[in-house]
């Protein structure tokens, strides 16, 4: 009973963040239980091109270290985000969301051709995850730990403090950051322009393979339209000033 009980809240898991959670943890326990190397997975641009080693484009993504704290914490944050997305702005649109996971991987992909440090790359993909989360809910207040309250935009800054803490690269949480931010502006400031337009297209074969339904299309919360970094409508702040101080 407790087997089959597991098993059904497991497929309750959204499809993309189960399957992608799932390959974490197994590449994981078999790097604990040496059946593979972390030396086989990490991602190395020589090896790949000479020796046709192409699997560490994925390997990449699925590597967090060994079993600890910063395996349990990394792996927390990308399955709660990661369900959050799809189950709320990608909800009914499965093939747009693995349109995000490629577009994040193959610009992360790039960035690692250019900077020598950058070999396992699951860590800045978490990132991009919350980064595309905080900016879609900017009005919902955050807890960190306790120690801390702030809005929503700001976490993937906290998460960034936290990995300096840890000893962990920077670099790889700044480029999470930063593709996190090129998917959101292409996705929902973009289109919302004078001259804007959709420039991530779904391929109709992902939304034949995931949406056989018919999908509604994903609109951006009308606040967000004049929401500058940080999640606080500053334009209407002003104006508001500006009319409390006509009627002084």
């Amino acid at each position: 009973m407790a087997y089959q009980s597991l098993l059904q809240e497991y497929m309750l898991i959204p499809p993309v963040t189960r399957a992608y959670t799932t390959a974490c943890v197994i590449t994981t326990l078999a790097v604990q239980l040496d059946l593979v190397s972390p030396f086989q997975l990490y991602f190395n641009p020589t090896l790949i091109l000479t020796r046709y080693q192409i699997w560490r484009f994925l390997t990449t993504f699925l590597f967090f270290g060994n079993l600890g704290f910063n395996f349990l914490f990394n792996m927390i944050f990308t399955y709660r985000y990661c369900r959050m997305l799809e189950e709320g702005s990608f909800r009914g649109r499965t093939a747009d969301f693995v349109v995000m996971f490629i577009f994040g991987a193959v610009l992360m992909i790039l960035c690692a051709f250019f900077i020598n440090n950058l070999l396992f790359l699951g860590q800045a993909f978490t990132i991009m995850i919350v980064y595309v989360w905080s900016r879609r809910n900017v009005f919902i207040r955050m807890n960190f730990f306790g120690l801390m309250n702030f809005q929503a935009p700001y976490l993937p800054f906290v998460l960034l403090g936290f990995s300096v803490l840890l000893g962990n690269s920077i670099s790889v949480d700044l480029v999470g950051m930063a593709i996190g931010h090129i998917y959101f502006f292409l996705e929902d400031v973009w289109p919302r322009q004078a001259r804007g337009q959709k420039l991530l297209k779904t391929p109709q074969f992902l939304k034949m393979l995931f949406d056989p339904e018919p999908e509604r299309e994903y609109e951006p919360l009308p606040e967000l339209a004049n929401v500058r970094p940080g999640g606080f409508n500053w334009r209407r702040q002003q104006e508001q000033n500006v009319n409390e101080g006509d009627a002084l």
